[in-house]
């Protein structure tokens, strides 16, 4: 989902960023925010664990006039542990008036922790099941962002919920922790017949009874609860086909009649072209048995509920990112709410991608420009969450850390992995069976980056997702002679939970004719100076030009020093494959040469002229000559 701050807005505009755009960014994001505002004393119910849901039967009856339920929920359960009552989840507002076992009234009481307590007739032992009849009505609590929420277009009534994160026992009695993911959900909605229904997964049947209509849904895939849903009103219903035949599916829209039109089908078509560029990129959708679709509904943005993304508008980047959330959050889902930026990040970064792909690379850097400008707006700030940060819901849905910064992190990793290794670990991760269709922390997303790249990324991971702040880089560069340029690279870091932001960091240079020469070098530590060929004489130097790295106020500058002593200075023969000659000034005194391989390890050292070089392999070599007067570095290659 999306949405961004006011400071945000006027800074992306300077950059020539569209008005609308951005407000349809806050929005995304406020539509996940606001559902939890007023719940935010949620914690992990212990109440609810000693049991695995595997099915919900969820029949309601509403009326998008009128902010009311009368419902009744079916959910079979497997123990976990011997149980004698069984706890669900549901706000006192609502009105329990039975609940039965197999035909028979249950003992029950709605408790001050917004708990429903049902007392069993027998003990259910350990890996047993059990279903339960909940019978309720009421009006459910506004709380924040209207969970179930009722409004109008055109005059029409409508009603939608929105459950993320803690609103689904607003409207019906669950489990909404996220340790558990229901099978199979069964969604019955009863309304005046005059209205559409939409819901998760695929509708199987329409039953009209005198003035009332009930529609059918059925969702095979697991689910959990924050994520199912469903609206009502007067659509308009599109449907267009996706996938690649035989493999093919649905795309199921409910459009406001008012607002279906020339143009708006068009934005809707640009659905199938993301699709295939998700499929293509990292693995079919998800849910291709079922169907993919969109419904509109009264709040702004839009939310990923599995299957059917509910909309405010069909605008290609809203489009993007509650589609790339099918992967990331809803088939993979965030196991705490410190995780979050395993949805939010992810959805963010592939909105971001459809950018690149379809825009081409100007686009896409302005966007990450974007990016980086809205993180660095302060000084703190980290990609994983507190515990105690996991119950502010404007935390848990930061578009500056949530959003922005977990892109970004994305994608550092996608430039210091290579797109080779960086969307295999993705297709990996989404594939693990532990993980698909289930629940994933950060930790288990690191293991699947580091297997593929076989690379130990702890301390990337401390910088950029567990500690806060960016760096800032200082820059200079100077021509060092025989071709080369020695560049160094300082680090400042916003906030004292870094010491060192360890990253690959991109350099061009530049010449007076127009030329360009890109460098990516390996930064260990402040201050350090490296030594690299470049075809031309350097006239400029730009840091990071392609927006890679997440920094702010960085400087690079050009010195102008010149080293005509080192003109003197040559190796020859250059290139050779025995022995090579020093050539230098009678007034140097020689001291030491050091040679050093492409990686920086020292293979040699030398206190006289002429060297053999015949143990050394073939390639490119640094070569460190320390004499009276300073220290000189030349090329020399291994033939």
């Amino acid at each position: 989902m999306k949405n961004k701050s006011t400071f945000f807005l006027l800074l992306l505009s300077v950059l020539g960023w569209g008005q609308t755009n951005l407000d349809e960014f806050n929005e995304m994001v406020n539509a996940e925010r606001k559902a939890a505002a007023a719940t935010m004393n949620v914690v992990v119910n212990a109440n609810t664990s000693n049991y695995d849901v595997t099915y919900h039967k969820i029949e309601l009856t509403v009326n998008p006039a009128s902010p009311t339920v009368s419902g009744k929920v079916t959910t079979t359960f497997t123990a976990l542990e011997n149980m004698n009552t069984v706890t669900f989840d549901l706000m006192n507002e609502l009105t329990v008036t039975a609940v039965k076992m197999n035909g028979a009234n249950l003992a029950f009481v709605q408790n001050a922790s917004e708990e429903l307590v049902i007392t069993l007739p027998s003990t259910v032992n350990t890996g047993n099941t059990a279903s339960v009849e909940i019978t309720y009505n009421g009006t459910p609590p506004p709380s924040g962002f209207d969970s179930f929420g009722t409004g109008t277009h055109a005059g029409t009534p409508v009603m939608w919920t929105l459950s993320e994160p803690f609103g689904a026992r607003d409207w019906w009695p669950c489990k909404q922790d996220l340790n558990d993911k229901i099978n199979l959900v069964d969604i019955y909605i009863t309304a005046p017949s005059q209205y559409v229904a939409a819901s998760n997964g695929l509708e199987q049947s329409q039953t009209i009874n005198g003035a009332l209509k009930t529609t059918h849904f059925r969702h095979n895939y697991p689910i959990p609860a924050y994520l199912i849903c469903f609206a009502v009103t007067n659509y308009t219903v599109y449907t267009q086909t996706a996938g690649t035949p035989p493999n093919t599916f649905p795309i199921v829209n409910y459009v406001y009649p008012e607002n279906f039109n020339a143009t708006t089908q068009a934005q809707m078509d640009e659905t199938l072209a993301i699709m295939d560029f998700f499929e293509s990129t990292f693995e079919p959708y998800p849910f291709s048995n079922e169907k993919y679709g969109h419904a509109q509904f009264g709040w702004g943005g839009g939310m990923e509920h599995t299957t059917i993304s509910f909309m405010n508008n069909f605008s290609r980047g809203l489009i993007a990112h509650e589609l790339g959330h099918h992967w990331f959050g809803d088939k993979v889902t965030c196991g705490s709410w410190k995780d979050i930026w395993l949805n939010e990040g992810f959805a963010t970064y592939m909105a971001s991608m459809v950018i690149e792909q379809f825009d081409g690379e100007t686009a896409f850097i302005a966007d990450k420009t974007a990016m980086i400008s809205n993180i660095t707006l302060q000084t703190t700030g980290a990609v994983y969450l507190t515990d105690t940060e996991a119950l502010n819901a404007s935390r848990i849905f930061s578009s500056r850390l949530s959003y922005n910064k977990g892109a970004m992190v994305l994608h550092m990793l996608r430039f210091k992995l290579g797109d080779a290794l960086f969307f295999q670990a993705l297709r990996n991760y989404l594939a693990d069976p532990t993980l698909a269709y289930n629940y994933a922390v950060t930790a288990q997303l690191k293991m699947h980056l580091e297997t593929a790249a076989n690379e130990d990324l702890t301390e990337f991971f401390n910088d950029w997702v567990y500690n806060q702040g960016y760096p800032t880089y200082t820059v200079s560069a100077q021509n060092w002679g025989g071709g080369q340029a020695k560049i160094t690279l300082n680090q400042t870091q916003s906030h004292p939970s870094v010491t060192f932001f360890e990253m690959p960091v991109p350099i061009r240079l530049t010449g007076s004719g127009g030329q360009t020469y890109d460098v990516v070098l390996n930064h260990t530590f402040s201050g350090e100076e490296f030594i690299i060929p470049v075809p031309f004489t350097v006239t400029g130097v730009q840091f990071d030009p392609k927006k890679h790295i997440i920094s702010r106020n960085n400087t690079a500058q050009l010195d102008q020093a010149l080293f005509t002593t080192a003109a003197t200075i040559a190796l020859y023969p250059n290139p050779t494959n025995q022995k090579v000659h020093l050539q230098m000034p009678d007034q140097l005194d020689l001291e030491t040469v050091t040679i050093y391989n492409s990686v920086g390890q020292m293979v040699g050292e030398y206190t006289h002229t002429d060297m053999d070089i015949r143990h050394l392999a073939s390639g490119s070599y640094h070569v460190k000559i320390l004499t009276s007067e300073g220290v000189f570095y030349k090329k020399l290659i291994k033939n």
